[in-house]
């Protein structure tokens, strides 16, 4: 196996568990996290990533960069990339719609970088809890062997751009729109004073649910960043002339859990749901 050095931007949960599977590969791994916060910093040193400060010395010293941000920042990312004249290879494994995804490929590609497009899908991979990784473009298959043997399954779509983040948007319009359907559904019965009997319903005619809807407060820590990937949905029907109104309403859904972000542990659901009707109370 050929070791490579691999800028990370950023490491967040998802992005420093990725970058620690390709350190147990032998790779280097490396990331600006001068201005990143103490506990970004922190979970980047567990997995072994190699802190070097700036963007500029992460672009310096890596011949791939690897981009796992929150949705909204992709561009900006990659438009900060492509002004360095990066001509390595970038992967943008953001949740973005396709043709988002095509435009960051533009972008980087204009700054002499290859492009590949890329699809997350999964926990925070590692000791034994794989992610899938599904990328497109013409080096698809060099980015894909960086993984080999991790816990990073990385499978190549082919090269048509835009494929990777499609099957990303498809895969995510049903998990995490359910959970943000399933979230209102609770407090709506909340609201009307049904949820017992909702829960008692569900229970015989469709017992996973009561557990399903529970999903919305486990995941109320993290819902600021499914803001913008419901947003790319929505974008990814719309461009497809399907009805992107759905999608736009989980949007919304999981902005009124923004209040949750700094939250040590799960609220409960009566907190989650109070906070999805609040706004209508004004």
């Amino acid at each position: 196996m050929t070791t490579s050095t691999i800028a990370l931007l950023y490491p967040g949960e998802m992005g420093a568990a990725v970058g620690g599977c390709l350190v147990g590969r032998g790779h280097r791994v490396v990331s600006p996290c001068a201005e990143r916060s103490a506990e970004t910093r922190s979970r980047a040193a567990a997995a072994g990533i190699e802190d070097v400060g700036t963007l500029a010395k992460a672009l310096q010293a890596a011949e791939i960069v690897l981009s796992v941000c929150p949705p909204h920042g992709a561009m900006e990312l990659a438009r900060e990339v492509a002004g360095r004249n990066f001509r390595g290879i970038y992967v943008d494994g953001n949740a973005v719609s396709p043709d988002s995804a095509r435009a960051i490929g533009r972008v980087v590609e204009a700054g002499g970088a290859s492009f590949i497009d890329g699809g997350i899908v999964g926990p925070p991979p590692g000791n034994g809890v794989r992610v899938w990784l599904y990328l497109c473009g013409a080096r698809a298959g060099d980015i894909a062997e960086c993984f080999t043997g991790s816990d990073v399954v990385a499978e190549v779509l082919g090269a048509h751009l835009g494929a990777a983040s499609a099957l990303k948007m498809c895969f995510a319009a049903w998990s995490k729109g359910s959970t943000a359907l399933l979230g209102a559904i609770r407090s709506l019965a909340q609201h009307e004073g049904v949820d017992a009997a909702l829960l008692a319903e569900w229970a015989h005619s469709a017992p996973d649910l009561p557990k399903r809807s529970q999903n919305i407060a486990t995941s109320a820590y993290k819902a600021w960043r499914y803001v913008g990937e419901m947003e790319e949905i929505a974008a990814s029907f719309a461009a497809a002339g399907l009805p992107d109104g759905f999608h736009l309403a989980a949007a919304e859904i999981y902005r009124r859990l923004e209040g949750f972000k700094s939250a040590t542990k799960p609220p409960a659901i009566s907190e989650v749901t109070a906070a999805l009707a609040a706004r209508a109370k004004h």
